[in-house]
C-alpha cells in the first residue's frame, strides 16, 4: 500500500502529462496531432491499468443502469428543450459530418463516452485523492474539462456547467453509461441548434480557429 504522500504525487504527476498530452492534441497542427493522440491515448489507458479498480467504482456495473434511467429521461428533455428553442430562432440546421450521418453520429457517441472516461475515471479519481474536499475535486475537475474547449465559448460554458452536473451524478450513481449517452445527446443538439458560424462545426484549439465556414 503506498503511502498517502506517494499517491499525492503519483496522482498530480499523471494528471499534469496527461493534461499536458490533451492540450498539445488540441493544439498542434495535423499530421503530428494524431501521433500525440495515440500517445495520449496510451497514457491514459497504462496508468489506468497499473492499479485497475473495479468496474462498480469506474461505473461501468450495468446493474446500475435502471436506477440511472431519469439521467437519460433528463438528457433527452433537455436536448428536446434546446432543439425547440433553434426551432423558434430558426437556427436549427442538419448535422454534417465525415462519412454517413449514422455513422457520424455513432462516432460522436462513442467519443462523449471516452470524454466521460477521463473526465469521471481519470481526473475526478485523482483529484478526489489530492484534494481535501469532494466539492473542490468536482469543481476543478469541470474547469480543466471546460478549458480544455478553449477557446469555442458555446462549448467552454456548456462544459463548465456540465462537468459539474456530471461529475455531482457519478459520484451519486456510479453509472458512466448514462452519462455518456446524454453528453453525446446534448453535444448532438447543441451541434444542430447553435449556428455553425458560432460553434466553428463543435471545433477547439486549432481546429476552432483554422475554421472555414
Amino acid at each position: 500500500m503506498p503511502s498517502l504522500s506517494k499517491l499525492w504525487s503519483r496522482d498530480s504527476f499523471e494528471l499534469a502529462i496527461c493534461y499536458a498530452l490533451i492540450f498539445l492534441v488540441i493544439w498542434t497542427p495535423r499530421p503530428t496531432q494524431r501521433f500525440i493522440f495515440w500517445i495520449a491515448f496510451a497514457w491514459i489507458l497504462a496508468t489506468t491499468l497499473v492499479c485497475p479498480p473495479d468496474a462498480n467504482t469506474l461505473g461501468l456495473r450495468l446493474s446500475s443502469l435502471r436506477s440511472s434511467l431519469w439521467i437519460t429521461a433528463g438528457g433527452l428533455f433537455f436536448g428536446g428543450v434546446l432543439v425547440g428553442i433553434a426551432l423558434e430562432l430558426h437556427t436549427l440546421h442538419p448535422l454534417h459530418g465525415a462519412g454517413s450521418l449514422e455513422l457520424h453520429m455513432a462516432g460522436y457517441l462513442l467519443w462523449a463516452f471516452e470524454q466521460q472516461f477521463i473526465l469521471q475515471d481519470y481526473f475526478l479519481f485523482r483529484l478526489l485523492r489530492i484534494l481535501p474536499k469532494e466539492s473542490a475535486a468536482v469543481i476543478t475537475a469541470a474547469v480543466l474539462f471546460s478549458a480544455a474547449h478553449l477557446p469555442n465559448l458555446v462549448l467552454v460554458v456548456a462544459t463548465l456547467v456540465w462537468g459539474i452536473v456530471a461529475c455531482a451524478l457519478f459520484l451519486g450513481y456510479r453509472n458512466l453509461y448514462a452519462l455518456g449517452l446524454v453528453h453525446g445527446i446534448l453535444g448532438l443538439c447543441v451541434a444542430i441548434s447553435v449556428p455553425n458560424a458560432v460553434t466553428h462545426h463543435m471545433t477547439v484549439g486549432l481546429g476552432y480557429l483554422h475554421y472555414h465556414h
